[in-house]
């Protein structure tokens, strides 16, 4: 019985990694095709800026790959390795995100460190199961 539960439980973090891997992609594409509106939303920033709406892009791009490489893996393997890499990178950004904390509003570090954070817990849990397996 204990087999059961926790094939469903691994089900479902399989389940929520292709959300956030789904949710990488959109974000990414968002940032490469519109980055003022992105940073607008996101509430880091307004009016022309090139060299951050660079830097915009290229995380675009980093979550478009991430998000791509872990939907396209044709094993779990593959999803294992794109899990990992998607945990590193969140990690860093959680870090960021409290690293903000003095130049930014609190909403903007608040909501950072939120997204980041979920997004590194889901990671991490998917990592222990994989791994405990």
């Amino acid at each position: 019985m204990a087999d059961v539960k926790r094939t469903d439980g691994q089900d479902r973090l399989d389940g929520m990694m292709t959300g956030l891997a789904r949710g990488r992609v959109a974000l990414g594409v968002a940032a490469v095709v519109a980055p003022k509106l992105t940073v607008r939303a996101l509430g880091i920033g307004a009016g022309a800026d090139p060299g951050r709406d660079y830097i915009v892009r290229a995380f675009g791009a980093r979550e478009i790959a991430l998000g791509a490489g872990y939907l396209l893996s044709r094993d779990d393997s593959g999803r294992r390795l794109w899990g990992r890499l998607g945990l590193a990178v969140d990690s860093l950004d959680l870090m960021a995100g409290l690293k903000t904390r003095p130049g930014l509003p609190l909403w903007v570090t608040a909501t950072t460190v939120a997204v980041a954070g979920s997004a590194t817990a889901l990671g991490a849990a998917k990592v222990v199961g994989d791994l405990t397996r």
